[in-house]
C-alpha cells in the first residue's frame, strides 16, 4: 500500500512535528479558523494532530482520541472551511520542505477525513456533552 511507508519517507515524527507547529501557529492567527480554537491548548492540539497522522502515516497505532467525526460534531465546518484548512496545510507541508509528492500523499491522507466533518448546514451540529458550545463560525465580511 502506497501510504504504508510514507511516515517513514516523510523523515518520522520530527517533520510531523514541524508541520503541525507551523500550520497551528496559522490556525490560531487566521481570522477565521482562529475561533474553532479558542479553548483549546494549541501544543495539545498539535500533538493529538501529530498522533493522529502518525497512525495513519503507518507510523504505528498511538493516537487514542477520538474519532474526527464525534470529536468535531459540535462544529460547523463547511466545505469552504475544509478547503481553506486544507490549503493552509498544503502551504505548510511544502513550506517544511516535504517535497511536492510527499506532500499530495499526506493531503490525500487529511482528505480521507473530509466526509466526517463537513456539514452541509448548522442542523447537523450537535452537543459532545451538555455543557457543549456549538461552535458556528460565519465566514468574516471582507474575507
Amino acid at each position: 500500500m502506497e501510504d504504508a511507508t510514507l511516515f517513514e519517507a516523510l523523515g518520522g515524527r520530527p517533520v510531523l512535528e514541524r508541520v503541525h507547529k507551523l500550520f497551528y501557529d496559522r490556525l490560531y492567527e487566521h481570522p477565521w479558523l482562529k475561533h474553532f480554537f479558542l479553548d483549546v491548548d494549541q501544543e495539545t492540539i498539535e500533538r493529538q494532530q501529530t498522533d493522529f497522522m502518525v497512525s495513519n502515516m503507518g507510523g504505528g497505532k498511538i493516537y487514542s482520541g477520538k474519532f474526527p467525526k464525534p470529536a468535531h460534531m459540535h462544529m460547523y465546518i463547511t466545505d469552504e472551511l475544509f478547503d481553506l484548512r486544507n490549503k493552509i496545510l498544503g502551504e505548510c507541508i511544502l513550506e517544511c520542505g516535504v517535497s511536492q509528492e510527499l506532500a499530495e500523499r499526506w493531503l490525500r491522507i487529511d482528505n480521507a477525513f473530509k466526509h466526517s466533518l463537513v456539514k452541509k448546514d448548522t442542523g447537523e451540529c450537535e452537543k459532545r456533552f451538555f455543557t457543549d458550545d456549538l461552535k458556528i463560525f460565519h465566514k468574516p465580511s471582507g474575507f
